[in-house]
């Protein structure tokens, strides 16, 4: 039960270390407070405090060396596929060039995986697409509701009908960045409902086993974001 509690306790701490680095609060310039000091300040144990600078180490945001100490890396150096960083990024105030980073990612893996699942998709698979498509119409029809869950749902469905094991693999970095993403950019887009049908071609052409025409319509969805985020980042230059 000791044990537990201190990895409950180091793991909340964890949390609140690594927001705070990536907020800039602790930096390679003022690096963190001691051990000693961190006890005191969240009136844990060393143990604790301990299992707290592994996981951030272990995420790339410090680093714990004999005759070094704890030492805040650069941020080139942190684990952006690790879902918490990301978090931690996103709640920070994502800038429009994060997430112009993140769209480039997507615009190099999904319409690959669309194309995937209109080759070799399984039919059970590309059932789930079609549910979560349903229910992005349902909620784009019911007042006071958002696409949210149900496109986050979609994109997921289409990394597992890519029948791509990596790919299915980056679920949780792809849910995670895209429900900013989404947020940010679905409004710029129009209606919901329009939303919903852009989405059903790409899953129509799955269906239809069109590849090509998968890939592409994938890519347009992706492109629009990104001329979106272009367009703020083009007026904030001009500003």
């Amino acid at each position: 039960m000791a044990r537990l509690e201190n990895l409950n306790l180091s793991q909340r701490v964890t949390n609140e270390l690594g927001k705070a680095i990536v907020a800039g609060k602790y930096n390679m310039e003022t690096g963190l407070p001691t051990e000693a000091q961190l006890c005191d300040m969240y009136g844990i144990s060393r143990t604790a405090i301990r299992e707290a600078v592994k996981m951030l180490a272990a995420k790339g945001l410090i680093s714990s060396r004999p005759r070094q100490g704890i030492r805040v890396e650069a941020a080139a150096s942190w684990n952006l596929y690790d879902t918490n960083v990301l978090n931690w990024m996103l709640q920070s105030g994502p800038s429009l060039q994060v997430l112009k980073e993140f769209l480039q990612v997507r615009l190099a893996i999904e319409p690959q995986a669309a194309a995937l699942a209109a080759q070799y998709g399984k039919d059970e698979d590309i059932a789930k697409i079609a549910e979560s498509l349903e229910s992005m119409r349902k909620a784009a029809r019911t007042p006071n509701q958002t696409l949210h869950e149900s496109d986050l749902a979609f994109h997921t469905s289409i990394l597992l009908a890519s029948g791509n094991r990596f790919f299915f693999h980056l679920r949780d970095f792809i849910n995670t960045a895209l429900g900013v993403s989404i947020q940010h950019t679905t409004p710029a887009k129009g209606s919901d409902s329009s939303v919903a049908e852009e989405h059903a071609a790409v899953y129509d052409a799955i269906l239809a086993r069109q590849p090509e025409l998968a890939r592409s319509l994938m890519s347009r969805l992706i492109e629009e974001a990104m001329q979106v985020i272009d367009r703020e980042l083009q007026a904030k230059l001009e500003a």
